[in-house]
C-alpha cells in the first residue's frame, strides 16, 4: 500500500538521522566522563576504548528509544507543516491509521531494545565493573606509564617517570609527590630509580636526587630541603583480590528472576519498563505530532524532551520504590505504563474527533 510504504520509508530516513545525532552526543559525553575517570586513576588508560565501547553498549537501548521517538514525531510533524496530512485526512485516514505503519517499522527496533536491556546491557555493565576492579587491584608501579603522571591506588601519591627500561624495573627522571596521614607533604625527584623487592615488600630505590619536606599546618617544624645519593620509598603492591560483588544492574536477567528479592524485582521492572516505554513513546509521538502548520515547532520539541526525561526518571524512581518495598512491581508498571498508553490513545482519538467541538455543537443545537 502506497500509504504505509511512504510512511515507513520516511521513518527510516528520520530514524537514521536521529540515531546518528544521538550516538554522537552520547559518545562525546561518555568519552569526556571516561577521560575524567582515567585521569583520576579509576580506569586503565590503555583500555579506554574498550571501556567506552562497553559503556556505549549499555546506553544503546535508551538511545534507540529516543531516536525512534524523535523519528516518529518529526516525520508526522513534517507532514502537518507541508499540509500533506490534510490529504490523508481528506482520504478518510485519521491518526489511528498511522499506528499500523509505525508498528510495522518499529517492531525490529523494539525487539533490539528488549535484547539489549535483557542481555547485552547487563553483560556490558559487568565487563566495565570487572575492568575497573582489576585495575584497582594492580600495584602502584604497575599503573605507571612513561611520560604520564599517575595517582596511586590510595590517592596519597603521584608518580612520574620520564622513560623506563624494557623490563619495567628501572626508570629515568623519577618524580614522586606524596601526602602522609599526619598532613605532611614531600616531593622527591631523582635522576634514576629502580624497583627492589626485600622480604616480599616492594621498594622504589631513587638515586641522585632531592627531597623537599613540608610539615603539617599545625606543626611548628621548619621546611626541610635535602639531597641524597640513595633514597628508599616503600610502594604499596597489588591488593589482595577480594570477592567482587557485582551491582544489581550488572546481574543477568535469569539471576534476577531466580533471586526474587525486592531489589531484583525493581531491576526487572526497570528493564521491562525500558522496552514498554519505547512502545508508549512511539504512540505518544503520533499524538504529539498533530500541530498547527502556522505555529512554530519549538513547543513540540520541548514537550518531547520533557516527556522522555519525565518518563525515564519515573522508571528510575519506580526501581527505587520497588526495591524499598514502597510499591509492588506489577501495580507500578500498570499505573505508569498503562496511564501513558491510555493517554496517548485518548489524545489520538481527540485529534481525530475533537470532543470540545462535539460538545459545542450539542450545546448550540437547541438554540
Amino acid at each position: 500500500m502506497l500509504f504505509e510504504s511512504s510512511i515507513r520509508r520516511e521513518l527510516a530516513r528520520s530514524f537514521g538521522a536521529a540515531l546518528v545525532v544521538m550516538l554522537t552526543v552520547v559518545i562525546t559525553m561518555m568519552l569526556v566522563r571516561s577521560l575524567g575517570q582515567a585521569s583520576r586513576g579509576e580506569v586503565d588508560p590503555q583500555t579506554l576504548v574498550l571501556f567506552l565501547t562497553y559503556g556505549m553498549l549499555g546506553q544503546l537501548g535508551p538511545v534507540l528509544t529516543v531516536a525512534l521517538f524523535v523519528a516518529v514525531a518529526g516525520t508526522l510533524s513534517r507532514m502537518y507543516r507541508d499540509s500533506e496530512m490534510v490529504i490523508w485526512h481528506m482520504s478518510g485516514l485519521g491518526l489511528g491509521r498511522f499506528i499500523r505503519p509505525v508498528v510495522r517499522f518499529a517492531w525490529p527496533i523494539w525487539a533490539a531494545i528488549a535484547v539489549l536491556m535483557a542481555f547485552a546491557a547487563p553483560w556490558a555493565q559487568q565487563q566495565r565493573d570487572e575492568m575497573r576492579a582489576r585495575y584497582e587491584q594492580r600495584g602502584d608501579l604497575e599503573r605507571i606509564a612513561p611520560g604520564q603522571f599517575q595517582e596511586s591506588s590510595g590517592g596519597r601519591r603521584v608518580f612520574f617517570i620520564d622513560r623506563d627500561t624494557q623490563n619495567g624495573r628501572e626508570g629515568r627522571n623519577v618524580f614522586v609527590a606524596s601526602v602522609e596521614r599526619d598532613g605532611s607533604e614531600s616531593i622527591v625527584s631523582a635522576r634514576a630509580g629502580r624497583v627492589v623487592t626485600v622480604d616480599g615488600v616492594i621498594y622504589l630505590v631513587l638515586e641522585d636526587g632531592q627531597r623537599l619536606w613540608r610539615p603539617a599546618q599545625d606543626s611548628h617544624e621548619a621546611l626541610q630541603v635535602g639531597e641524597f645519593e640513595q633514597h628508599w620509598v616503600r610502594v604499596h603492591g597489588a591488593s589482595a583480590p577480594a570477592g567482587h560483588v557485582s551491582r544489581r544492574g550488572a546481574l543477568p536477567t535469569w539471576m534476577l528472576l531466580q533471586d526474587g528479592t525486592p531489589a531484583s524485582r525493581g531491576e526487572l521492572a526497570w528493564r521491562a519498563g525500558m522496552v514498554i516505554s519505547a512502545i508508549n513513546l512511539a504512540l505518544l509521538a503520533i499524538a504529539v505530532a498533530a500541530t498547527n502548520p502556522r505555529a512554530g515547532k519549538s513547543g513540540n520539541l520541548l514537550f518531547m524532551l520533557l516527556a522522555f526525561v519525565t518518563y525515564y526518571n519515573l522508571l528510575s524512581v519506580g526501581n527505587d520504590w520497588i526495591a524499598r518495598e514502597r510499591v509492588g512491581a506489577l501495580p507500578f508498571m500498570l499505573a505508569l505504563h498503562g496511564s501513558v498508553a491510555l493517554g496517548a490513545l485518548l489524545w489520538m482519538a481527540h485529534r481525530d474527533h475533537p470532543w470540545t467541538l462535539r460538545l459545542r455543537r450539542r450545546t448550540e443545537a437547541p438554540a
